[in-house]
Order: C-alpha cells, then sequence, then structure tokens
C-alpha cells in the first residue's frame, strides 16, 4: 500500500510540473514580413504543443511552422481580404497527464486608415487663436506630428500645444504663423498626411487684372478685400516707383483709376490689404501693360563697299508691343535669298554685285503705328580683282566635319591675300551664312562645327586689298549621320489599374543626329530585375503597357536609334499604377512642362471634366538619380506652378495628380531638361533704352572724352555703360592719332543690355613723330662730300613733312656747334659737302611735320681718309681710295668684291710701270704730250735739244706732284669715279724746259695711241662694271698714260 501511496504523489508530483516556461506575447508586425510567437512548456516528457488561432486549431503547412522548441513561426505574414494571419493566438501544452492552455497573444498586423478628420482653414487675426485638429485609425496607433508649410512646427514656444489626441492649438497667433498646416500620422508601417489647412490672413476676394492700354486712356484696376476687423487698402509698385499722384486717384474704399495713361505709367501694381494695428497683410498684383508706337533707336548706315563684299545693316527699334521689323529696296520688299538675308532685325547682304547698290529702308511697325529709316549702299568697281576660286570639291570626314579643296584663281592669283569659305543648310528656308576666313597660303579646309545628316552648300571668295573675287560656284555635301545625342522626355499616366500610358516627343534634327529608326521602351517592376523591351516603329509617339499589376511601381526607360546605332538609353524612370478600389477617382491631370530659363520650370496642367470633384492637387519634383522631394499641396483653382532653384542642363522628372474626397487620382509623370545658361543679352527681358545725345569732346591726339546723358530707365539699381569703338571694334585703352573713329554706347543693368547707342564719328589730331628715323646710313662718295640715306618712322598714321639732319666734326660736337640740313618729308636721302678731310663727323637725323619733331636717331659716325698735301689737279691722280660705307652700327665695310677690284687694278698698274719703264730704257728719243680736254687724240711735240729728264718712281706711279689739286668736276659727282680729266698745267710750268720736253719711243705709233684712246673710251661705256674694278684700271691707266708722257 505505501508503494501505491508512493506512486499516487509520484503522480501528483508529476501533474504539477506540466507549466509554461514562456507564453506568446502580442506582437505588431508589417505584411509580408516573418512573425515569431513563442510557447515553452515544463512537464513530463511526452510534452506535445498545439497552437490555436482565434480559438481553432492550426495544422502546420508550408505558411505555418511548428519549431522543435514549440514556438510558432509563419515566414510571411498574410493580410488580405480573403486570407489575413492577424488574431488572437495560444498555444496548447499537453501530456499523457492532461494539457493546459496558454494566454491568449494578439497578433496585429499594422495599418492606418485615411484620415476620418482633416483639418480645416481658419481665418484669425493677431492675437487670437487657432486650433487645428485631426484623427486617424492606425493599428498600432498612430504618432500625430504637425507641419507648417511642409516643414514641421517647432515646438518650443509656449504659444503652441500639441495635445495627445493630435489638436493643435496656437496662441496669441503671430503673422509669422500664417502658411498651410497639416497633420502627419506615424506608425510602425507607413507614415500618413493630411489635407492642409490655411491659417489665412486678410483675404482679397476681387484683386487688379492686367490691362493693356493705349496713350492718353483711363485704366481702372479693382481692390476689394475682407476680414475681422476690416482691412485696409493700399497700393504700390512692385519697382519702387512712386504712383503718379498727378493722374491716379483712388476712386471707393481702394480701387486705383490712371487717367492719361503714359509710358511711365507701365508697370506692376500692388493691391495691399492689411489688418489695422497689425503688419497681417495679404497682396495682389496686376500688370498695366501701355501700348507705345515704334521708335527706331539704332538706325542703319550708309556703306560703300566693294564688289563681292559683304554689306551689314543694323535697325533697332522699341515699342510695345515689340515692333516687327521688314526692310525695302527703292521703295519694294527686299527679296531674302541666298545671299540677302535677315538676321532677327539685321539687313545682311553677301557677294554684293552692282544692282545691290540702292536705298535700303528699315520699316519698324507694331499695332500703333510705323517708322522709316533709310541708308544708301554704295558698290565700288575694281578692275583687276582676282577671279574666282576654281574646282571647288567638298568631302565628307565625319558627322560634323567636311572638307572643301580648291584651285586658285585663273587671273591675279598672285595678289590673293585671304580666302572667304561661306557655308550654310541648303534646306529650309532664310538659313544663316556662316563664313570662315583663312590665309593665302593653302587651298583646303576642315569645317568641323557641323551638324550630323544636314546638307550644307559651300562657295568661296578669293580677296586682294582692292576688293574680292566674285563668289565660286556653289557645292553641296551631306554629313553622315551619328547616334542621338539623347532619348526622348517620357511622359506617362494610368488610365486604369492595370496599364501605364507613356508618350513623347519627336526628338529635334539637332538631337536625333540623322532619321530616328526605331525606339526601345524597356520596363520592369521596382521589386523585379526582370527587364521587358519593346521596340517600336519610327513613327511612334506612344504606347500603352497593359496587363500590369495593380499599386505597383514600374520603373521605364527608353532609348532611339539611327541607322548608325543606339544611343545611351535614359535613366530608369518610376511610376506607381493606382490601386484597386470600388470608388472612382480622379484621373490625371493633362501636364504641360516648360523651361522658363536654365534655372526654373513651369508646369501648366489641366483636369479633364468629369463628376468627381477635385479638392486639389500635389505636385512633388526631383532631379534624375536624387530622392524625391516633399509633395507640394496645391488648391483645386490652381493650375500653374513654378519649380525655382534647380540647376542648368539637368533632367527633372515632374507628378502631378489630383486629390478628392474619395481618394488621390490617377498620376502623371513627366521629365524635361534644363536648358544652359545663356547670357544676359540673350534672355527674354525687357531692355533698358539705349544713351542718347552721345557727343566727343576734343582731345590729344591719343585720348577723347566721351559724354552722353542717362536714358530714362527708373531704376533704383546700379548701372554701368560699355563704349565701342571702332574700327578696332572693341574696348581699347589708347587711340592712333589722325584716325576717324566711330563711338557708340550702351547701358547695363540688372543683367540686361540695352541696344547700343546712334553713332558718333571723331577724328583724332595728328601728332608729332614719336619714332626717329630709322636704318642711318651714311656713304663717302668724295674726298669731301658723303650722302646720308635713311627709311621712315616705323609708325601707321603719322604724317611726315620734313627731315632735319645734323652733322658736325668732333671738334664742333664738343663746341656743341651743328650744320643743318632740312629735306622735305618725301625724300630719303641728302648729300654732305666740303667736309674736310681727316675729321671725324657725327650725324644724326629726325622727323618732323606742322605739330612738332620727333627725336632723332642714333648718332652716326664718318671718318674720311686724310688726303696728301701735294696732290695733282688731275682727280686720277689724287689721293684716292675706295668708297667706304659708315653703317649705323659704326664699323666700316670693304665687300669682297671692292676688294678683287683693288687687287687686280694694282696687278694692272705695276705691269704698265714694269712695261713704260722698259720702253724708256730702250728708247731714248725725248717726246712731248699735250692731252686736250674734250678731245680722244693724243699729240706728240718734238723738242730737239732738250735732254729727257727720266721721271722719278713717284712721278711714274702717282703722277707730276703739284701743290695745288683742282675740284671734282659735276661728271665726277655723277659717274662716281672719274669724268672729263685736264692735263693742262699753268704757265710756269709749260714754261719751264724741263717739264716741257719727252722723248717719244720709236715703237709708239699713231696705232698705239689709238689703241690708248680705245682703251679709255672702253671704260667709259662699260659704266655697268663693278666700281672698284673700273676705279683700279683707270688707276693703271692714268700712270701708264703718265709713264708714256
Amino acid at each position: 500500500t505505501g508503494y501505491r501511496v508512493n506512486m499516487t504523489c509520484f503522480s501528483v508530483l508529476c501533474f504539477s510540473e506540466l507549466s509554461f516556461i514562456t507564453e506568446p506575447s502580442d506582437v505588431t508586425v508589417l505584411p509580408k514580413d516573418p512573425a515569431v510567437l513563442d510557447c515553452q512548456a515544463h512537464g513530463q516528457p511526452p510534452v506535445t504543443i498545439k497552437w490555436l488561432r482565434n480559438g481553432v486549431k492550426l495544422a502546420e503547412s508550408e505558411h505555418i511552422h511548428f519549431l522543435p522548441n514549440g514556438s510558432l513561426y509563419i515566414p510571411k505574414i498574410k493580410h488580405t481580404k480573403e486570407d489575413s494571419d492577424e488574431g488572437f493566438y495560444q498555444c496548447l501544452s499537453q501530456n499523457k497527464f492532461g494539457a493546459i492552455l496558454s494566454q491568449r497573444s494578439r497578433l496585429t498586423i499594422a495599418s492606418i486608415s485615411e484620415f476620418v478628420l482633416h483639418p480645416v482653414p481658419v481665418v484669425v487675426t493677431v492675437g487670437s487663436v487657432a486650433r487645428f485638429s485631426c484623427a486617424v485609425i492606425s493599428s498600432p496607433p498612430a504618432t500625430i506630428n504637425w507641419e507648417l508649410n511642409q516643414r514641421t512646427l517647432p515646438l518650443q514656444t509656449d504659444r503652441i500645444t500639441v495635445l495627445p489626441n493630435g489638436v493643435l492649438q496656437i496662441h496669441n497667433v503671430q503673422l509669422e504663423d500664417a502658411g498651410h498646416y497639416r497633420c502627419v500620422a506615424t506608425n510602425i508601417g507607413s507614415v500618413l498626411k493630411s489635407r492642409e489647412a490655411t491659417l489665412a490672413r486678410p483675404r482679397i476676394i476681387a484683386g487688379p487684372q492686367n490691362v493693356t492700354v493705349s496713350l492718353h486712356q483711363t485704366v481702372v484696376l479693382e481692390c476689394v478685400a475682407t476680414g475681422n476687423p476690416r482691412p485696409i487698402i493700399s497700393w504700390s509698385r512692385a519697382d519702387s516707383k512712386p504712383i503718379d499722384v498727378y493722374n491716379a486717384k483712388v476712386l471707393g474704399n481702394g480701387n486705383l483709376v490712371i487717367t492719361d495713361v503714359s509710358t511711365k505709367h507701365s508697370g506692376v501694381y500692388l493691391c495691399r490689404a492689411t489688418t489695422p494695428g497689425t503688419r497681417n497683410h495679404t497682396t495682389a498684383a496686376a500688370n498695366l501693360t501701355v501700348l507705345v508706337p515704334p521708335n527706331i533707336v539704332e538706325k542703319p548706315e550708309s556703306q560703300t563697299r566693294p564688289r563681292a563684299g559683304t554689306a551689314r545693316f543694323m535697325c533697332q527699334a522699341e515699342g510695345v508691343p515689340t515692333p516687327r521689323i521688314t526692310w525695302l529696296k527703292n521703295g519694294e520688299q527686299v527679296h531674302l535669298n541666298g545671299r540677302i538675308k535677315m538676321y532677327s532685325s539685321k539687313l545682311v547682304i553677301t557677294q554684293i554685285i552692282p544692282e545691290d547698290d540702292a536705298i535700303y529702308q528699315c520699316v519698324a511697325e507694331n499695332e500703333q503705328g510705323s517708322v522709316l529709316s533709310l541708308a544708301r549702299l554704295i558698290v565700288v568697281m575694281s578692275e583687276d580683282r582676282p577671279s574666282a576660286p576654281r574646282n571647288i570639291h567638298a568631302e565628307t570626314i565625319s558627322s560634323s566635319a567636311i572638307l572643301l579643296a580648291w584651285e586658285r584663281p585663273l587671273y591675279n592669283a598672285d595678289k590673293v591675300i585671304a580666302y572667304s569659305i561661306h557655308y550654310m543648310k541648303a534646306e529650309g528656308l532664310n538659313n544663316e551664312e556662316y563664313q570662315v576666313v583663312i590665309g593665302n597660303d593653302t587651298t583646303s579646309y576642315i569645317i568641323d562645327d557641323l551638324e550630323p545628316a544636314r546638307n550644307y552648300s559651300f562657295y568661296i571668295v578669293a580677296y586682294m586689298p582692292m576688293g574680292a573675287s566674285r563668289m565660286s560656284d556653289q557645292v553641296s555635301q551631306h554629313t553622315l549621320e551619328d547616334v542621338p545625342l539623347r532619348t526622348p522626355e517620357l511622359s506617362l499616366t494610368s488610365h486604369s489599374t492595370t496599364d501605364i500610358q507613356v508618350s513623347w516627343q519627336p526628338l529635334p534634327a539637332k538631337v536625333s543626329r540623322g532619321r530616328v529608326s526605331a525606339y526601345r521602351l524597356s520596363y520592369r517592376t521596382a521589386a523585379d530585375s526582370t527587364v521587358t523591351s519593346v521596340e517600336l516603329l519610327q513613327n511612334s509617339t506612344e504606347y500603352l503597357l497593359e496587363g500590369l499589376q495593380p499599386d505597383t511601381i514600374y520603373l521605364l526607360r527608353m532609348a532611339a536609334a539611327t541607322r548608325v546605332g543606339w544611343c545611351e538609353p535614359s535613366a530608369w524612370t518610376s511610376h506607381r499604377t493606382p490601386k484597386t478600389s470600388s470608388n472612382k477617382v480622379p484621373s490625371a491631370p493633362i501636364l504641360q512642362l516648360e523651361a522658363l530659363n536654365c534655372t526654373s520650370i513651369v508646369a501648366r496642367w489641366q483636369s479633364s471634366p468629369e463628376s468627381v470633384a477635385i479638392q486639389g492637387y500635389r505636385l512633388c519634383y526631383h532631379e534624375e538619380g536624387q530622392p524625391e522631394q516633399p509633395d507640394i499641396q496645391l488648391q483645386a483653382q490652381t493650375n500653374t506652378y513654378t519649380i525655382g532653384g534647380l540647376d542648368p542642363r539637368k533632367k527633372y522628372h515632374v507628378k502631378i495628380l489630383s486629390v478628392s474626397k474619395v481618394g488621390d487620382g490617377h498620376q502623371r509623370d513627366q521629365t524635361i531638361s534644363t536648358p544652359g545658361c545663356v547670357s544676359a543679352r540673350d534672355q527674354l527681358a525687357a531692355a533698358p533704352p539705349p544713351p542718347n545725345q552721345v557727343t566727343v569732346l576734343d582731345g590729344n591726339s591719343s585720348a577723347v572724352s566721351l559724354r552722353w546723358s542717362h536714358p530714362p530707365f527708373p531704376s533704383g539699381k546700379a548701372v554701368s555703360y560699355t563704349v565701342r569703338c571702332t574700327p578696332f571694334g572693341l574696348m581699347i585703352q589708347k587711340l592712333d592719332p589722325n584716325t576717324r573713329y566711330e563711338f557708340v554706347v550702351r547701358l547695363h543693368v540688372d543683367q540686361m543690355s540695352s541696344p547700343w547707342s546712334s553713332v558718333v564719328h571723331h577724328q583724332t589730331p595728328p601728332a608729332a613723330p614719336s619714332q626717329p628715323p630709322a636704318g642711318v646710313r651714311v656713304t663717302l662718295i668724295e674726298e669731301d662730300t658723303a650722302l646720308v640715306s635713311w627709311r621712315e618712322p616705323t609708325e601707321s598714321n603719322v604724317v611726315i613733312t620734313r627731315y632735319t639732319i645734323l652733322y658736325a666734326s668732333q671738334k664742333d660736337w664738343i663746341a656743341g656747334h651743328w650744320h643743318k640740313v632740312q629735306r622735305e618729308g618725301s625724300h630719303t636721302m641728302a648729300l654732305l659737302e666740303k667736309l674736310e678731310p681727316g675729321n671725324i663727323y657725327l650725324v644724326k637725323i629726325a622727323a618732323s611735320n606742322e605739330v612738332g619733331e620727333g627725336p632723332f636717331s642714333e648718332i652716326v659716325e664718318l671718318a674720311p681718309k686724310r688726303g696728301n698735301v701735294h696732290r695733282s689737279k688731275n682727280p686720277r691722280h689724287s689721293d684716292w681710295f675706295p668708297d667706304t660705307t659708315v653703317f649705323s652700327d659704326g664699323l666700316y665695310h670693304i665687300d669682297q668684291r671692292s676688294m678683287t677690284g683693288i687687287i687686280v687694278g694694282v696687278s694692272i698698274a705695276l705691269t704698265c710701270i714694269i712695261t713704260c719703264a722698259l720702253i724708256l730704257i730702250s728708247k731714248g728719243k725725248p717726246r712731248a704730250s699735250l692731252y686736250e680736254a674734250g678731245k680722244t687724240v693724243l699729240r706728240y711735240e718734238e723738242h730737239l735739244g732738250s735732254a729727257p729728264l727720266p721721271p722719278s718712281s713717284r712721278e711714274i706711279i702717282y703722277g707730276p706732284l703739284h701743290s695745288e689739286s683742282s675740284h671734282t668736276s659735276e661728271g665726277s659727282q655723277e659717274t662716281g669715279d672719274s669724268g672729263h680729266y685736264s692735263n693742262e698745267e699753268s704757265n710756269e710750268e709749260m714754261s719751264s724746259p724741263l717739264s716741257s720736253r719727252s722723248s717719244r719711243p720709236e715703237s709708239l705709233g699713231p696705232d698705239d695711241s689709238i689703241a690708248v684712246v680705245e682703251l679709255k673710251q672702253s671704260f667709259k661705256v662699260e659704266k655697268e662694271v663693278d666700281a672698284s674694278l673700273l676705279r683700279g684700271i683707270s688707276v693703271a691707266s692714268s700712270t701708264c698714260q703718265a709713264a708714256s708722257s
């Protein structure tokens, strides 16, 4: 019995040990996430654990797993209307003695419903209390936060209180509290944002409207506002200028009336409704446009151009609206063609022909009237123009480059200084012609800035200093195709929960770079990497993707191809298909995107007519590859929005959908690229008027004073000016003297530029030379005569009227005494005469005109050779030496030919001396000779009884010695070496028996004398022979003649 009792006790003990170590607890999970419910029991083995959901036992399956430790594991939580894992779970622990049931745990699938209560707009005054509230159904309960203008509302102030139930209270309302409020509900599963409610300022119920009027009319700008207390209406201008008190008055409680309007009344007017005693206000704006007749601010100027040249007539006009510019030729409409084109308002005539000589008129007209301005084109003809370049040939190199080759003109090709290549697109009307100027050292050129897949026409003109040739024959050539630069911008929307409508615009020619042959549309879901592609025809602009999953994010991208190949596909663009709903939601708005400038985009949309009432719009945007920006809530009456602060040359994705009571409507996605930023002169902005009354005040030869009046441009901003000066066409610091300039001025303000002012001409006065004559050279041509030569100073636009030559010996130079010689400005040579042999002379030259004298050149030295004390009257017997030239470098130069002539002359002289000596020795018969000037015969007279006097060696070489030397005759100056020679002696010399007697050799007969005469004559005839050689032979001839005498 005891044993039985023990067993019973043991059984009781075993039963009491069946208990739970761990029981399941409440858990909240997200759909599709895994979940684990823990359960562990202790008791006499074997212990089994089973699970119940909502009191019903669960069976293990692929969806539900029982872990070995007794816990329940659900890999993927289901949450659909048909099947959901949400509910109450319990585990049942059992052994042979019985079973126990755990506590109940709740598995909650996190969710949040639509707001059951949205905040509503409130209008309050400054200092009062504002209250907003919202309510949402959430599991688990959501945390409520508030946003102001889509930014978290700061709660650091005691004025703002958020209650646990989500109510927002704002005490002592201030001006900065005005804005758009919304509540944000957050739980573990998601975030939900309510509609926005406005804490409003005084409201303008009838604001001013944009109005356009003509001059002298009356304008009424209405402004009616409501509020509590009643707001005060005031008016101002957006440009901060005062309103004209003489022509403007307030009618009623805030309506502005302006009478006799003029251009000064144009602008933006602001109506401001202000709560009394506060700074709380609301504004409305309207633009007043005053129509103005046209006025030409830059008139065309008459021009003179050579045939085949180019003329450009400028014409700028202002007025409201902007005047339309047309051109007349001799009173008739200008016929535009390949030579004559209009670029904006500029008329350009290329390859001018004689028929272009005419009067041209610029006509500016708008709705308010018209105005004209004329200019004359004079065509100048040139007789010796080159012929046109020949055999023009064009060859395609790539999609953007064409090689052009040609042959030189047939006539006057040596006078060509440059070639001008003209090219333009062959297709289309009024295409702009481009020009490239190259040197005359080539007959080929590569033009590499062309567009792909374009046909271009080319012609060439040859230029010379006096004009241009006719245009060559035209040739055409086509560039190759290339892959497109980019893909089209996509627009995405859904008409149902299972489709996406994809549309795009055809690529422009500059982007397609050829004919698009196909498009490739690729798409996939965000959760799946499998890509599906569809190739579309070249003329397709839309495609409907069907059979898609509802409420799913799809990624789409597109690529375009030409015959060359495919371009890089675009980045992925996301689009979510609508949710499945029994309610009819608004369809996607029709969206249009336009780039205002390089940093702004304007979005315009229009809702489709439907029965669903639209409460507003939700718009968001982001740069490609960047996270999305917060949604922008817009009112139902809004249909445009400007997105600013963007980066240039970037692609942006813009999404918009309609909001209604039944839920969000279908979404439309669209992409757009911002352009690159352009200069201020290219921006579409109203340019300020140009400066007027431009005048040039007299200045010196290198500077002028320019004065103008401030234009009628009312602006409180800083302005600057640009002065253009031609012929250089750019800002210059120094002007050239004696040059005609034209000046124009333009104004710059707030990144805008006015047109150029009217042209003012001015001729700078002449200036004195600033450079000395160049290349000064001094050449000794006689013993006492030197030739000075020089070149004009190396500076342009300076007229030289006189040259001054100063020269002095070293002795006079030390004493400060200079001899002066002046020559006219057309001369570049002068003779320095009566120089003293043996002295070194210093020479310098300066140029001058009526303004003044320029600087002197560097001093050049001249050193005439010292002569003998006793010289013959005969120049042939003088102390002669070759011409020595002194250059500006101060060195004496004897060239090789001069040295050769001296050597040959001396050799001939020595030969003659030896020959004559032998004759005198062998023949002792005395002879006397007399050479009469001007005759070509030698006469011999015998003086019998007179003993011959042998001549000395010095006399044989240099001739008889005399105390005086005759001056060189005029003929000697002309020939440079010898002219007419005289051997007549004074009476004393002729009476001397010693000097009058000579012996004639028997061997020297008449024929021999004739030969000597012929020799002298041959020397005279051969003047072109090198001067040095001639001088040497002359020395020999004279010596031989003296010896014969």
